[in-house]
């Protein structure tokens, strides 16, 4: 599907963004009505056993009601147990249903997320958020002292949720051993495919994904070819930064590939219940925004590494000296364990590929190990 950008202003409050949406809506602005009262003609039904709090129906809703929609949940401080409420809530419009993937994806619509996903950013940003910071952190109790907590304490809730751990914290597994694969995150573990492929989708045990367009078309893609994906999903309650699974030098790097901020059609099937992204189709990560690297081992191959922000995270951000690297720059050496990135507020994950042949088996927690290399 082509994606067609919409021309951007700064929205400086919720307001404000209300009352662009309204005049998009008045006006079809590009066709946003006509896909708003498309994916609203064409909602599902919502499966049974759903939890009433993730549950909201779509169906016969207007623009005063996406709008409401949209203040409430820009006004809803996330608990632990309830980050990804609004996710779901606002998922239920295009589950499963064509036309609202198209209103969340292209044109108006996706200009739409991306504001808010940024208004929202800006929140979490400022010394606003620091009641929720609080909240959380009296939820964590005894386990924030896993973490580095600033003398001036935190001044923002992204300050917060982007917290370092302490040295130690989460110690890295057989840091000599370079056929030990540790895991990039706290975050759970689901083996994806294990016969990647480079353009043509060839399904392996209902699973699709695209090599070349995760790497954003890199020439690394081919290494990949008949190789082994594993997903490491990150919760709204873990730690958020991300690490090297293994050392070597970073021939490729770009943390800002373009993408979509919403869209995933069948969200809960996602969550699975608690078994979160077991037997998921990860193809539509392939058009998420994220970023990615490739790195080289000294003897066990190349590895590559896709951190895909999902629905409200607008931040895929790596350090200073991986932001972008070219395949003709010098490569940039790495340790297993050093850190590569962070995540701000949101649910997220990272996708590693590996080559065909070289990665059998798996395990978890960041520093910890998923499994060997041949």
């Amino acid at each position: 599907m082509l994606k067609e950008f919409v021309m951007e202003r700064r929205i400086a409050s919720i307001e404000e963004f209300t009352e662009q949406i309204k005049d998009w809506y008045t006006r079809d602005y590009r066709g946003f009505k006509t896909l708003f009262d498309a994916a609203v003609a064409n909602v599902q039904p919502i499966p049974e056993g759903q939890k009433p709090k993730v549950v909201f129906d779509w169906r016969n809703k207007g623009i005063d009601d996406l709008c409401r929609f949209f203040a409430d949940w820009y006004n809803w401080l996330p608990d632990m147990e309830n980050g990804l409420d609004y996710i779901q809530k606002f998922s239920w419009l295009y589950y499963e249903n064509t036309y609202g993937l198209c209103f969340v994806t292209i044109g108006p619509g996706y200009t739409m997320t991306k504001q808010f996903v940024t208004l929202r950013g800006e929140y979490f940003d400022s010394p606003n958020s620091r009641v929720l910071t609080k909240k959380w952190i009296d939820k964590f109790g005894s386990l924030m002292n896993q973490f580095v907590t600033p003398s001036e304490g935190f001044q923002s809730y992204n300050a917060f949720f982007t917290r370092r751990v302490k040295p130690g914290a989460r110690p890295v597994d057989a840091i000599h051993d370079d056929s030990v694969v540790v895991s990039p995150a706290d975050c759970i573990i689901n083996m994806i495919v294990d016969e990647l492929t480079e353009e043509t989708k060839i399904p392996v045990k209902t699973v699709y994904l695209n090599v070349k367009t995760l790497l954003n078309n890199s020439p690394h893609a081919v290494r990949f070819v008949g190789g082994t994906a594993v997903s490491c999903i990150l919760m709204p309650d873990m730690y958020h930064r991300y690490h090297a699974p293994v050392s070597g030098v970073v021939l490729e790097s770009n943390e800002d590939v373009a993408g979509e901020y919403f869209g995933i059609k069948d969200f809960p099937h996602l969550l699975n219940k608690g078994d979160v992204g077991y037997g998921y189709d990860y193809s539509v990560f392939e058009h998420f925004r994220r970023g990615y690297l490739v790195i080289k081992t000294e003897n066990h191959g190349h590895v590559g590494m896709i951190p895909v922000g999902l629905n409200t995270v607008g931040s895929v951000e790596f350090v200073g000296q991986l932001k972008h690297v070219e395949s003709g720059d010098e490569a940039v050496p790495i340790t297993k364990g050093d850190e590569i990135g962070w995540f701000k507020y949101g649910g997220s994950l990272n996708i590693l590929l590996f080559e065909e042949g070289r990665f059998p088996s798996l395990s978890l927690l960041q520093g910890q190990r998923i499994g060997v290399l041949k």
